[in-house]
C-alpha cells in the first residue's frame, strides 16, 4: 500500500506528514526502495541487475550497495560486478539472490526502505550483519518478517494475527503485554535471547 500498488480501504498513510495520495505516483515511488519476498533477477551482469535500482549508478556505488547488502561473495568472483547472471538468477543460491535484490534497493539511497521478508534465505549471522549495516543508514526502514531475530531491535514492532493488529511496541513491551508475540518468541528463540 505504501508505494500505492494497492489503495488503502481504510485509514490513511503519511510520509513526511503528507498523505501518500498528495505525492505524484512517480515521486512517491522514487522515495522508496522495495525488496519483495521473491528475489527477481534478470539476464545480464551483477552491475546490470543492481542498476535497475539506479540506472546511472557508478561502479563504486554498486560496490558500496553490495557491501551494505552483505554480498561480499561478488568480490571473490573473477569478473566481480561484471560477472554474468542467468535469467532468474539460476546460477546463484537463494541467499545470493536476496542479497543482490537488497543491494538493488540500497543503490538508490531511498528515503524509505521496505524489506518484505527479503532476508529469509540468509543465515542468522549474515542476517544480523545486514540489519546492523542497514541500521547505520539514514533512511527509515520497514521490515516485514516472520523471524523475531530480524525485528526484535526495531524501534516499533507491529504484531499481526490473521490480518489484525494485535500488538504494537518494542520487544520488551510486547514480551510483557502481547500473548501472541510471546508465543512467537518462545517458539523461535531460547529463553536466554528472549
Amino acid at each position: 500500500m505504501i508505494p500505492r500498488f494497492y489503495e488503502a480501504t481504510q485509514g490513511q498513510i503519511f510520509i513526511k506528514e503528507r498523505p501518500i495520495q498528495s505525492y505524484r505516483l512517480q515521486s512517491l515511488r522514487q522515495m522508496i526502495g522495495f525488496v519483495p519476498q521473491q528475489a527477481l533477477l534478470f539476464t545480464g551482469t551483477i552491475k546490470d541487475n543492481i542498476c535497475f535500482g539506479k540506472e546511472d549508478a557508478t561502479d563504486d556505488e554498486v560496490k558500496y550497495a553490495l557491501k551494505m547488502a552483505q554480498a561480499s561473495f561478488v568480490e571473490e568472483w573473477k569478473e566481480g560486478i561484471y560477472s554474468p547472471i542467468t535469467q532468474g538468477g539460476h546460477n546463484l543460491s537463494g541467499d545470493q539472490k536476496q542479497r543482490l535484490t537488497i543491494a538493488r534497493a540500497l543503490v538508490r539511497n531511498p528515503e524509505l526502505l521496505i524489506l518484505d521478508d527479503s532476508a529469509s534465505a540468509l543465515d542468522f549471522a549474515t542476517d544480523a550483519a545486514l540489519r546492523k549495516a542497514i541500521a547505520s543508514l539514514p533512511q527509515t526502514t520497514i521490515i516485514v518478517s516472520q523471524r523475531v531475530s530480524a525485528i526484535m531491535h526495531a524501534d516499533k514492532i507491529l504484531v499481526l494475527s490473521h490480518g489484525e493488529l494485535v500488538g504494537i511496541g518494542k520487544h520488551d513491551e510486547l514480551m510483557e503485554n502481547c500473548e501472541i508475540y510471546q508465543q512467537i518468541v518462545t517458539s523461535q528463540l531460547s529463553k536466554e535471547v528472549a
